[in-house]
């Protein structure tokens, strides 16, 4: 299976990417990857170290002849957001990830695949590993816990890196060059509620929401992608208001950087309207799946009987609940005015669960536009508040303001028009890349991002482009060699 990936080209990078998808990484739980990495630095006997919050940096001297080429830091992230089917068993936090080609794809079995952000990780080893590659100066850098909260990128402290120029391995396109990203922020929204005999009449019911794409919640945003979250509200809002549906259960979501493909929901109806009841969800079902065709041809809401649940939330709570929750936005809030195409500001309510006198809801806003960004966290805060919930911001980190003057950009331009026949895509991006964070602390450092073609990263529809590897890597070399002279 995974011997097969090894066989593909560049074999260096490939070989080092299967490497690195046999070490289980989901955010905060990165002590093997640390470890893995730190173990590989030290035994190609280079320079390497470990900060106090865990990221990795690995040094090591330029090739003959390009000592005085300007110190480059090259920059990927070591976690991997966890999400898989549900009907595939896999231990992300005990299991290497199982990778298959497909055509012109990597992908894995049922799982995310880890391209992002392992290709860019797998580039750096490939090169660090090298003898023939030639190079300037490298620091290695490997920050932990990008996926979900930053905070790699946030603990990295100024004065350990002495490099002018950051290339960073974290785009999905292979003809954009990166500039500029979002900034984002965690919108949290809790509160109790008293259990309330549902009584007797009743009938239990269990509905699902399954077979959505998901996706990441920045760069898909904008898509048209199904969200299993709003998808069961209106669903439950529709059967509270037409026949008084009890809700006792709701589990929907996962990641908020993940778009939710999966939610379901434990329900009680008064038995003397369960005929109705049934051929109303239905027909409502069938609404929402025509509504949807385009993008999600494989969405399945399902309505099947269950044990009757013995508690529902009390009705005052149900009722402000389905109503926050068709009131709160999600998708995109505002395009750009100055960026055609780019999606400004945008939320993913990303999880929602109610359940034994608790409702936990969980939102990411992206936007970057800092005063933007707080406008529509402000918009959500207000709209869970009225139905009395406590708000919490957290995890705030900026965007990356975009430099059209920067000297490895005009570099980069060139390269590509010269290896490709053609002027690349520059651009900003709607998702967090950590340059924003780490021009905090190197302010002086011109930075730049780009990477291969990954489709459907933060979904188990994960997947890499073979013939983009090749190109991408084939453009990761040229650059090295061009890198301009310290100043």
């Amino acid at each position: 299976m995974n011997s097969e990936i090894r066989q593909l080209e560049p074999k260096a990078l490939w070989n080092k990417f299967a490497d690195l998808n046999a070490v289980p990484r989901p955010s905060k739980k990165e002590e093997r990857v640390i470890a893995f990495m730190t173990s590989f630095g030290k035994q190609l006997g280079l320079e390497t170290l470990v900060d106090e919050v865990g990221n990795v940096i690995i040094k090591k001297p330029a090739t003959k002849g390009m000592e005085d080429r300007t110190t480059v830091v090259m920059q990927s992230h070591l976690d991997m957001v966890h999400q898989k089917n549900n009907d595939t068993v896999f231990d992300f936090d005990t299991q290497g990830i199982e990778m298959v080609v497909e055509g012109d794809w990597v992908k894995a079995r049922g799982t995310t695949l880890g391209a992002d952000n392992g290709l860019g990780v797998a580039t750096i080893m490939a090169i660090l590993e090298s003898e023939a590659i030639a190079h300037p100066t490298i620091e290695a850098l490997f920050t932990i816990d990008e996926e979900t909260g930053m905070t790699g990128a946030k603990g990295l402290k100024a004065g350990l890196l002495t490099g002018g120029i950051l290339l960073n391995l974290d785009t999905e396109e292979d003809d954009e060059i990166g500039v500029g990203c979002a900034g984002g922020i965690d919108v949290t929204a809790t509160r109790t509620y008293t259990l309330e005999e549902v009584g007797k009449g009743n009938k239990g019911f269990k509905i699902e929401v399954k077979g959505l794409q998901g996706g990441h919640s920045g760069m898909q945003i904008h898509e048209g992608l199904g969200n299993a979250n709003k998808i069961m509200n209106r669903l439950l809002f529709d059967g509270f208001e037409q026949y008084g549906l009890r809700i006792s259960e709701i589990d929907g979501g996962g990641l908020r950087n993940a778009i939710p493909r999966e939610s379901t929901a434990i329900i009680a109806i008064d038995a003397d309207h369960e005929q109705a009841f049934v051929k109303e969800m239905t027909a409502r079902s069938g609404f929402i799946k025509a509504e949807l065709h385009t993008m999600e041809p494989d969405l399945s809401i399902e309505l099947s009987a269950c044990d009757t649940p013995q508690y529902g939330m009390e009705l005052a709570v149900q009722k402000a609940l389905t109503r926050a929750l068709y009131a709160a936005l999600n998708g995109v809030y505002r395009m750009s005015p100055d960026i055609p195409g780019l999606v400004e500001t945008s939320n993913n309510i990303a999880k929602v669960l109610v359940k034994d006198g608790q409702i936990h809801i969980a939102c990411l806003t992206r936007s970057s536009v800092e005063s933007a960004k707080m406008d529509l966290a402000n918009a959500l805060r207000a709209t869970f508040e009225l139905m009395g919930c406590a708000v919490v911001f957290s995890g705030d980190y900026p965007g990356w303001q975009p430099n059209m003057k920067s000297p490895i950009l005009k570099v980069m331009t060139n390269l590509y028009e010269a290896l490709n026949g053609e002027s690349p895509h520059v651009a900003a991006c709607h998702a967090g890349l950590e340059c924003g964070i780490l021009g905090q602390n190197y302010p002086e450092m011109d930075m730049i991002s780009f990477g291969p073609n990954i489709k459907g990263a933060h979904s188990p529809d994960e997947r890499a482009q073979i013939s983009s590897v090749q190109k991408y890597w084939t453009f990761v070399l040229e650059i090295l060699k061009h890198i301009p002279e310290k100043r």
